[in-house]
């Protein structure tokens, strides 16, 4: 095991003896000791093989036994045992909202309470409102986070679809019967959460690409197989579908397969409105529903299809049916921002915060990658639970942010860092003052914690924005995509007032967030609202979510000159100043 996973480790474990109610003290050692492993500047294993990892501070003489017992074997017999000992369902309900550890304990010890379902029962019946802690509007959120968790249990985030779907078109592309092959569905159009994959393929023959498909590795079942058409289970409880079609089927195929219901109707009728009929296998001079060969327009490509309908080609991203056919007859579809336009990302963290490297490290990862900049954004003393800043070390790290860059300066390294904070937005207001944030390159305004009345949210949110210091709003919904609905807010009159003030908006490109959400983003850039598509990294790997974001901001309908983060340093520092000015 690596740093990182004996620290996911600790955590838990401290997480399962707060479940069973162990001494506080013992709990936080591990919290504890996981956070020192994530800020690790030398390599875990040399520590262990010097006998130094006791050296270092926060880790006693238990830890590293059971931390070189995990980096040696990949187990540790302490926390298998401990997991054992707690019932599954317990842990399950620590993924319901607002249900930590103590208030989980807590009614397991009084209501004998074991599952989710048993939850749910006893928050139906009032038992959970009459317990101390709880009250009615917890029992009452306990039943919506739920309900919430229950309704997307068949859908996956886009970077796992991703991650599975990858390695399978690759194969498909490689097979020697296969002419052409795309995904299809949600996942090419960009969503942010899918419930399958959908594979198509043309061939002449499918026999073979059946059979490779459905005994590859990594399939757990396989739930149908025909003889052009195919579903299996993949690892993670993934459904992938695949088709076979004839390479004359290819592209109206796609084009079915991936518009949504109301797009693909749209689709349907300005053929018909043509005297000609438009379904999954072609587009026909017809006035019926056929799949006659010999009616069949020559349509090679969805550029063709799109075409024949009198249509400029509409990206798969805008097939929803929210103005792109208005659009595509007037030609004026945009030309979409592309991952490769972006220049770095303004919204991250190191270990300053709850990062996991080091400001060195960074700058020397994200140079690597070819970014012009990275903006240093750690929490503010209010999330201390994420161990925010407070202002003494807020003025200690611009100090060592300008050392960082005069050495890469030194070096002949064009890439920077940027100086910034992610405040938290208050009910008092912000939790820095101005003098303070005026200091500063970067100033991202979050409201991490929102309370239960939309007028409250949206008018601090409002302030937010009208703060000269303040260049953007960060992840405006507060959603947490499967998990969590967002927080109660007038997005609408928040993007007014970002208009107002100049103040843009984060697309947050962290899978699980992916907010500001696609459907607004429209309404934004018709106010002339700028989006900042952020990575708000904690590791060095998170850098790979600009191109997850990029994909909501094209299913946005935004355009490289809509996003900030396009700009080349010089003219981002322009734009940065514009605000205070």
């Amino acid at each position: 095991m690596d740093k990182d996973a004996v620290a996911e480790v600790l955590k838990e474990i401290g997480v399962l003896l707060e479940l069973k109610g162990e001494n506080p003290f013992k709990t936080r050692a591990y919290v504890n000791g996981a956070r020192t492993l994530e800020g690790l500047t030398e390599p875990l294993e040399t520590l262990i093989q010097e006998e130094r990892l006791g050296e270092v501070k926060g880790i006693g003489k238990a830890l590293v036994e059971k931390i070189t017992e995990l980096v040696e074997t990949g187990e540790l017999e302490y926390y298998t045992n401990l997991k054992a000992s707690i019932p599954a369902g317990l842990i399950e309900m620590l993924d319901v909202q607002g249900m930590g550890p103590k208030k989980v304990k807590a009614l397991h010890d009084k209501l004998g309470i074991e599952s989710i379902e048993a939850l749910e029962a006893a928050c139906e019946t009032g038992q959970v409102a009459e317990l101390d802690g709880f009250g009615k509007k917890s029992e009452e959120k306990i039943l919506e986070s739920i309900a919430f968790k229950r309704q997307h249990a068949s859908h996956h985030h886009r970077h796992k679809m991703l991650i599975a779907a990858e390695p399978i078109l690759d194969d498909l592309r490689s097979h020697p019967d296969v002419i052409r092959c795309d995904i299809a569905g949600s996942l090419r159009r960009g969503k942010e959460v899918s419930g399958d994959i959908d594979f198509l393929v043309s061939a002449k023959d499918s026999t073979d690409i059946i059979e490779a498909f459905t005994t590859r590795d990594g399939i757990l079942s396989i739930l149908a197989a025909g003889g052009t058409k195919a579903s299996v289970l993949l690892e993670g409880g993934i459904q992938a579908d695949l088709r076979v079609v004839e390479d004359s089927e290819f592209a109206s195929a796609l084009a079915y397969f991936t518009g949504s219901k109301e797009h693909n109707i749209v689709m349907r009728q300005r053929a018909i409105d043509r005297g000609l009929r438009l379904n999954e296998y072609g587009l026909f001079k017809s006035t019926q529903e056929t799949r006659d060969p010999e009616l069949r327009l020559d349509c090679k490509t969805e550029e063709d299809i799109f075409a024949a309908l009198d249509l400029t080609y509409v990206p798969p991203e805008l097939r929803e049916d929210r103005g792109e056919f208005t659009a595509a007859e007037s030609g004026d579809i945009p030309r979409l921002i592309e991952w490769t336009d972006l220049k770095g990302s303004l919204h991250n963290h190191s270990n300053w915060s709850d990062g996991h490297e080091s400001l060195e490290e960074i700058a020397k990862t994200m140079s690597g990658l070819g970014l012009a900049y990275w903006a240093v954004t750690d929490h503010s003393k209010a999330s201390f639970q994420a161990n925010g800043l407070d202002e003494a070390r807020v003025e200690k790290q611009l100090k060592e942010i300008a050392a960082v860059n005069q050495k890469l300066e030194d070096d002949g390294n064009a890439f920077r860092l940027l100086s910034g904070i992610e405040v938290d937005v208050l009910k008092k207001g912000l939790d820095f003052e101005d003098d303070l944030l005026a200091q500063l390159e970067v100033v991202v305004a979050s409201l991490h914690v929102a309370g239960s009345d939309e007028k409250d949210n949206t008018k601090r949110l409002i302030a937010a924005a009208e703060n000269p210091h303040v260049h953007m709003l960060g992840h405006l919904s507060g959603r947490l995509l499967l998990e969590r609905a967002p927080q109660k807010l007038n997005q609408q009159a928040v993007i007014d007032a970002c208009a107002e003030t100049g103040t843009w908006i984060e697309l947050n490109a962290n899978p699980y967030r992916l907010d500001l959400d696609w459907r607004h983003w429209q309404y934004a850039k018709s106010r002339g609202v700028k989006c900042v598509i952020n990575c708000d990294a904690h590791r060095a790997e998170h850098a790979g979510f600009l191109r997850i974001g990029t994909a909501i901001a094209r299913k946005g309908w935004l355009a490289k000159e809509d996003v900030v983060n396009t700009l080349p340093l010089k003219q981002l520092k322009k734009q940065l100043a514009k605000k205070r000015n």
